[in-house]
């Protein structure tokens, strides 16, 4: 039987600081693509030679301390289609990579945290997520499968939270935020987490303090969001939660798709001297 194409989603809070962590999770659960955030290294102290002898090749665009985006694909190498989001010029942050691997252009995000709120920081949230909006459109259309995998640093809905209660005035549950959201999903895209588990209380983000992981309260802010063309192929999703528990790990847990793999196209006719 063909084995699924797995695509994957993954916060790494630090690519350096915890690159076993991530070398470990590529060798157990073998992801085909897996987009990465929050790198926090420059692009000369990206991890490429030890990827490379676990079997993936890479594309990324790192920044000094903080943000930083890469797509990893296994036994190949992914092709650059995009390297920063449209829409401004201006915007230094690294933040979107664009790149297609094994038959799907997959968009790696790391939309901003937005926080404290109101200010500027929330401004330029919103105005990213403006920018995501209108790029994200001509991308569901374009005909081919495509995927918008990354951290979103939106929390959907209060289902998507273990307590919104204290967390009303952060900027990842903020109506704005959440507008923008559901706008991004009027396209069309498919929220594949939500589609696979409908009613299920499922987070792919733990904070630090308070015993968040030990107490399970989580909160789904990684998300994975397939075109027309990619939805039909869906078979399951889920989230890597046991890279959460290990000792000195990201705050964030990978998340997951699999997908069928696309027929082969038909040979042509054998044409016979009669034909």
């Amino acid at each position: 039987m063909t084995r699924a194409l797995k695509i994957a989603t993954f916060n790494v809070n630090g690519i350096r600081s915890r690159l076993p962590h991530l070398l470990q999770w590529l060798e157990k659960e073998r992801p085909d693509v897996a987009c990465l955030q929050e790198l926090k290294a420059p692009d000369d102290n990206f991890p490429a030679a030890e990827l490379e002898r676990a079997g993936y090749g890479a594309l990324w665009v790192g920044q000094r301390s903080w943000n930083g985006v890469a797509v990893l694909a296994r036994d190949a190498q992914p092709v650059e289609s995009r390297r920063a989001l449209p829409g401004d010029r201006e915007d230094e942050q690294s933040r979107y990579l664009e790149a297609a691997a094994h038959g799907v252009l997959v968009a790696c995000l790391y939309l901003p945290n937005g926080n404290p709120q109101p200010g500027p920081k929330f401004d330029y949230k919103l105005r990213w997520f403006e920018r995501l909006i209108r790029h994200a459109r001509a991308l569901y259309g374009n005909g081919h499968p495509v995927m918008l995998a990354g951290d979103f640093n939106v929390v959907p809905t209060d289902d998507d939270i273990y307590d919104p209660t204290h967390w009303r005035k952060d900027a990842l549950l903020q109506p704005e935020s959440r507008r923008c959201w559901q706008r991004l999903l009027k396209q069309g895209w498919t929220d594949a987490l939500r589609t696979v588990h409908p009613d299920a209380r499922i987070y792919t983000f733990w904070d630090y303090f308070r015993r968040h992981w030990q107490r399970d309260a989580g909160l789904r802010i990684d998300h994975l969001l397939l075109n027309a063309e990619l939805h039909p192929r869906l078979l399951d999703a889920g989230v890597d939660r046991w890279v959460r528990a290990l000792e000195k790990a990201s705050d964030h847990a990978p998340a997951w798709v699999t997908l069928k793999k696309p027929a082969p196209a038909a040979k042509p006719a054998r044409r016979t001297a009669r034909s």
